[in-house]
C-alpha cells in the first residue's frame, strides 16, 4: 500500500512539473508570437551611412517551430526573409539567437550538444536566466546580439547584418505586437 502510495505522488509531482514547464514555454511562445507592424532602419559600420532604397515600413511574422524555436518572416522593401531563431527568456525580455547553421556561420563554431535551442535546458546557476546560461556556454565575449522581444512592450527588434557592396551595414527591424 505504502508503495502504491509513493508511486502515485511521483506520478503526480512528475506530471505537475512537466506540465508547468511545458506552460511556461506554451506562454512564453504565445505572447511572443503574432505580427508585428514596424520599420527597417540602417547602420552602418564606422558610421557610414546607407540609405534604404524604398519605403522603411516592415511586418514580422513571428510563429512556433519548435521547442524553443520561432520563425521569423520579415519582409518589406528591403528585404523579405525568414529566420529560424532559437529564444531565450531573460527576466522581462525574450533574445533571440540564430540558429544551426546560421550560427556556425556567423560565430565559427556549432552550439554545443544538448543546447540547439532555447527551451528548457539545465545548468542553469543561482539566478542565472536561460539567456544568460546561453551566453555562457554558446558565445564568447565580444559575439554580437541581434535582437529580442521586450515583453512588457510588447515590441521585437532584429539586426540582420547586410553588405552593400564593400561596405557592411545592419539592418534593423523594430515594432509592435499588433
Amino acid at each position: 500500500m505504502k508503495t502504491h502510495v509513493r508511486i502515485s505522488i511521483i506520478a503526480f509531482l512528475t506530471i505537475v512539473l512537466a506540465s508547468a514547464c511545458s506552460t511556461r514555454e506554451d506562454t512564453t511562445v504565445r505572447s511572443i508570437e503574432g505580427t508585428y507592424f514596424g520599420s527597417f532602419t540602417t547602420e552602418a559600420s564606422k558610421n557610414l551611412p546607407v540609405a534604404l532604397a524604398g519605403n522603411n515600413t516592415a511586418n514580422a511574422i513571428v510563429t512556433r517551430k519548435g521547442d524553443g524555436q520561432i520563425e521569423v518572416h520579415c519582409y518589406g522593401d528591403e528585404l523579405d526573409t525568414t529566420l529560424l531563431l532559437d529564444f531565450y527568456e531573460n527576466n522581462d525580455s525574450v533574445m533571440v539567437c540564430l540558429s544551426g547553421n546560421q550560427f556556425e556561420h556567423m560565430y565559427g563554431h556549432m552550439p554545443a550538444q544538448g543546447h540547439m535551442s532555447g527551451g528548457m535546458m539545465g545548468g542553469l546557476e543561482n539566478g542565472e536566466t536561460q539567456w544568460m546560461h546561453h551566453l555562457r556556454e554558446e558565445h564568447q565575449p565580444g559575439d554580437e546580439r541581434f535582437g529580442g522581444f521586450d515583453m512588457n512592450n510588447d515590441t521585437f527588434g532584429f539586426s540582420l547584418k547586410m553588405m552593400k557592396g564593400e561596405l557592411p551595414y545592419y539592418l534593423k527591424f523594430q515594432g509592435v505586437k499588433q
